[in-house]
């Protein structure tokens, strides 16, 4: 058995909502739309069929809600998916053994209340958020209640990173070019969030809360050094803030709570990042993504037969650990 575990989704007449109610998707939304398998279920199922016994946690793609939509639109929208992907998992136990939630949250009263619909009713076996929430850092305090609701439930956060090009890299520049708001943007989106999440205590606060983090923990694993003790002197290279009691008011070093995220290995087919952060994370914290539809199945597989990778730590990564994360009873 194999558990994809951050796969992507239009469910039933979500994306034509979506599209009525947003029409800021501009060219994102067509291009998603150009992916057969994320909106045609036998193109989906004919492409998972080579692979034996492969299930799919299923999950919106990008963009965020709170980025297309007003809040009451996005709350609405957020019902429609959360309804449609709860039935494809009831009618397909045996292609999606789960889906993860859809939240707006730029309304977060209204996020709660359909956040714990979804869980309580729905049987979501988690909830996605993204790296930042229309600019905004998650540590900052209005989006802790989701946090503390998730710890309660013992159930993951899946975290998506979330760039445009509207984003610069260059501050003479009005957008980011060669789309490297996609390809650099989003793994520099994802430790920068990953870092405010521990700097601002949340393991401290909830020690065993679930986040897994896309594409193998973006940029953490690969500059651990940069992380741990690069950030050891953290401040001495700031003359307008004080950050000298950051790190003293963390129970642990630093660099350990980078370690207690999960991370996939959607990584587009090589297995050099995979094995990188398989020696960061280690096996009880990495769980099998191919990314699908958007990155390459076949390859993702191939990557990880050819690491020959011990079958006990296999079995972890390929399916063990996304049904203990999800506490799914497997048949």
């Amino acid at each position: 058995m194999f558990i994809d575990i951050y796969t992507h989704i239009f469910p039933g007449e979500f994306y034509a909502r979506m599209s009525k109610a947003a029409p800021k998707l501009e060219n994102i939304g067509k291009r998603m739309q150009s992916v057969t398998a994320i909106h045609d279920l036998d193109e989906r199922f004919r492409q998972m069929d080579p692979f034996g016994d492969y299930r799919q946690v299923i999950s919106l793609p990008n963009p965020p809600l709170e980025e297309i939509t007003d809040p009451a639109t996005g709350t609405e929208l957020a019902r429609v998916a959360n309804d449609a992907m709860a039935e494809l998992v009831r009618i397909h136990p045996d292609r999606f053994p789960g889906f993860v939630a859809a939240l707006a949250m730029h309304d977060m009263d209204s996020a709660m209340v359909e956040l714990h619909r979804a869980m309580k009713d729905l049987g979501a076996r988690g909830v996605q958020i993204f790296t930042n929430i229309n600019g905004k850092p998650l540590d900052l305090p209005e989006f802790q209640p989701l946090f503390d609701a998730m710890a309660d439930y013992d159930l993951p956060i899946w975290m998506h990173p979330a760039r445009s090009a509207a984003m610069a890299d260059y501050a003479t520049e009005e957008r980011s070019r060669y789309e490297m708001w996609w390809c650099f943007g989003w793994p520099y989106e994802t430790s920068l969030a990953m870092t405010r999440l521990v700097f601002s205590g949340l393991f401290d606060r909830h020690p065993a809360i679930k986040i897994v983090t896309h594409h193998m923990g973006g940029m953490i694993p690969f500059f651990d050094g940069r992380i741990g003790p690069g950030m050891d002197v953290l401040g001495a290279r700031t003359t307008d803030e004080d950050y000298s009691e950051v790190l003293s008011s963390l129970k642990k070093p630093h660099l350990e709570y980078f370690k207690m995220f999960y991370a996939d290995t959607a990584m587009f087919g090589t297995n050099t990042g995979i094995k990188c952060g398989l020696d960061f994370f280690g096996p009880d914290q990495v769980v099998f993504s191919t990314d699908c539809p958007f990155a390459p199945v076949r390859e993702t597989f191939q990557s990880i037969d050819a690491m020959d990778l011990p079958s006990d730590q296999l079995d972890k990564i390929m399916f063990g650990n996304a049904a203990r994360l999800m506490k799914l009873d497997l048949k």
